[in-house]
């Protein structure tokens, strides 16, 4: 399995991925005097708690997991209707694995960052 992962592939991923993503790099923008000046309207969350976007992903993500496992065991019962569809099923449950891979770990090196951080 590369590493690499082709523009086509990315631009497949579910929506609640994207915002997954868009939501741990949001707090990167505002930092410094611009943190201070925002106002309480934008800080309040619009679609819950951090956990619950996290949370609702990762059931996404198994859903889809799940969903690849089904389509797989029905290709190899022989009881598939379109292989095409059951490949890009596949595909696009590994991209959006290796997305919430890919965020859990730049949350944990940003979680040992702070810790490192002398007080």
């Amino acid at each position: 399995m590369s590493a690499f992962i082709p523009v086509e592939a990315l631009s497949a991923l579910s929506q609640q991925a994207q915002s997954m993503v868009a939501a741990v790099n949001a707090p990167a923008a505002l930092q410094g005097p611009a943190m201070a000046m925002a106002p309480d309207a934008s800080a309040a969350p619009v679609a819950g708690s951090f956990g619950q976007l996290v949370s609702n992903g990762l059931s996404q993500i198994n859903g889809q997991l799940i969903g690849s496992q089904v389509d797989l065991q029905k290709l190899a019962m022989g009881d598939a209707q379109n292989l095409h569809q059951i490949m890009i099923n596949m595909e696009e449950s590994r991209v959006s694995f290796q997305l919430m891979m890919q965020v859990r770990n730049r949350l944990l090196e940003a979680y040992q960052d702070i810790m490192k951080m002398p007080i």
